[in-house]
This record gives C-alpha cells, structure tokens and sequence, in this order.
C-alpha cells in the first residue's frame, strides 16, 4: 500500500467517523443491549438478572401477545395491498398529461407531511359516529354509518383508510420510476394495438418492478411496526381489536416496566421483518427487471 492509499484511507475513516460513531451508539449499541435484556428479567429500576429463555417462553403462552400478533398480520393483510395499489393507481394517474399536474402532486403528497398526532386526530373526528363527517355523507346517500372506532369489525378498515391518507411518499416515488420508463415503449405499443390496460401490465409495470419492490419491503416494514396513529386514535380498542405488536411492546416496556420481556418482543419482531422480506425477496426476485441486467 502506497503512501497516497493510506493517507486517502485515513482521510475517509475521519471524514465517515462522525457516522460511525452515531451508529455504534445510537444504534449497534442498543441492538446488542436489547438482545442480551431479553435473556433478562429487567424493570429499569432493579439490575438486570438472567433468566435465559424464560421470556421467549412466557411470550408464547400469554393471550395478549397472540392477540397483537394476529392483529397485526390481519392489518398488515389488508393495508400493505390496499395501499401500494391506490398509491400505484394515483401515480399513474398523476404521470398523464393534464392540466395543473405539478399542482395535483403537491395536493396529493402534502398529507405525508401532516404529522401523525394531528393526523389521528383529524381522522378521529372523521369517524365519529354522530357527527363525523364520513357517516354524515353516508347518510346523504341513504346508508347508515357504522360505528367505526367502536366497533370490533370496522376498527381496523378504519386505520386502513387513515393511512391511505397519508400514501403520498409511495406516490412520489412510484413517480419517479415511472417518468423513467421510455416513452417510445409505449408508441410501440399503441402501434401494435395495444389497449391501456395492456400497457401497464406488459410495460409500466415490468420497468417499475423494482420500484413496486422497494415500496413493498418499506410497507411490510412500516405496517408491522404501527404505532402513533391507533395508539392515539382508539388505544388498543375496542376489546384489544386493535391492540397492536409495537403498542404492546410499548405498554410492556415503558407501563409495565417489563423491560426484559418487551426487548424479547423487540427481537421477535425483528426476526419477523427479516423472515418476511427474505420472503418477499426471494418470491420476487426473478420478476424484477433491472434495466441492462
């Protein structure tokens, strides 16, 4: 190794050492702390005192956790599909030549920045079942509102709803995939006679596929780890019908004080993340299309 290598080797280990240290103590750090608290009986208050799988054990027996487990993978069922269609359906919408189209991306992707205690609560006021505004335009057109944050069936299509609101994020980028698909494809298409809906299943879609997959592994994330929004909008209610994985980590955590018992849930839920992407990736894999690749 020259001397020139090695000054440019020290010159980006300095340049990089702020990150690297940010990472190993805002993140590596509590990673390893979490997995060696979860073979640990810990209150916060009292020392930590082995207990080695005891935790994992009690997780698999106890109601509550099987509850927010099933709760989750049936919110995550219905919003991961529901949302990357939708913002899939406004991107294309929003990618054709119309009038004051710089102005629908903007009105579509402002309610990402809304921040999610205000949007809770707005939404929470649009599902009121008195006078909330989604039942009363129900009611304009002859149907009877249900009772949405009350009831243990509509509980979950509603936080559904609420995050469509806030898809503006997956538009854009959805956007910028698809301002990269050559347009000559398509007139070759048109050409041939090909209808629209041939287009997008032979064309937008296969060019877009690695942007559908980067969406699709930030939602599998995102939605297993849902928090503020039902955390604020119904609690865990009605009857635990929404009573989230994250929030009861949170309650066993930070009410209960169960530090070791809600850091062996941390590690399960990582192990989750980690299983349903490999999933996702390896079901994938051979449909992405990465340009010369």
């Amino acid at each position: 190794m020259t001397k020139t290598e090695k000054s440019n080797i020290i010159k980006g280990l300095l340049f990089t050492m702020p990150w690297i240290i940010g990472m190993c103590l805002f993140t590596l750090y509590p990673t390893i702390m979490s997995v060696y608290y979860s073979f640990t009986d810990y209150s916060l208050l009292n020392a930590p005192a082995p207990v080695g799988l005891q935790n994992y054990k009690d997780l698999f027996v106890d109601e509550v956790f099987l509850k927010t487990l099933s709760n989750t993978w049936i919110y995550a069922a219905m919003a991961l599909p529901f949302g990357m269609i939708v913002s899939l359906f406004l991107a294309i919408l929003l990618n054709q030549g119309i009038i004051a189209r710089p102005l629908f991306r903007t009105i579509f992707f402002l309610p990402s920045l809304v921040p999610l205690v205000a949007l809770a609560i707005l939404w929470n006021w649009l599902f009121r079942t008195n006078d909330g505004a989604i039942n009363a335009l129900l009611e304009m057109v002859g149907v009877t509102g249900p009772d949405w944050l009350g009831s243990t069936l509509w509980a979950k299509p509603a936080l559904v709803i609420t995050g469509l609101w806030g898809c503006g994020q997956a538009v854009v980028i959805y956007l910028a995939g698809l301002q990269e698909v050559p347009r000559d494809f398509y007139d070759a298409a048109r050409v041939d006679g090909a209808n629209w809906y041939q287009q997008i299943r032979h064309i937008t879609l296969p060019l877009i596929s690695p942007v559908i997959y980067f969406n699709l592994i930030m939602g599998c994330i995102g939605t297993l780890q849902i928090f503020a929004v039902p955390f604020i909008m119904t609690n865990g209610g009605p009857l635990r019908s929404t009573l989230f994985y994250s929030m009861y980590l949170f309650q066993q955590a930070f009410r209960y004080l169960n530090m070791g018992y809600a850091c062996a849930m941390a590690v399960i839920l990582f192990f989750m993340i980690a299983a349903l992407t490999w999933v996702a990736h390896m079901i994938s894999r051979k449909h992405i299309y990465y340009g010369g690749a």
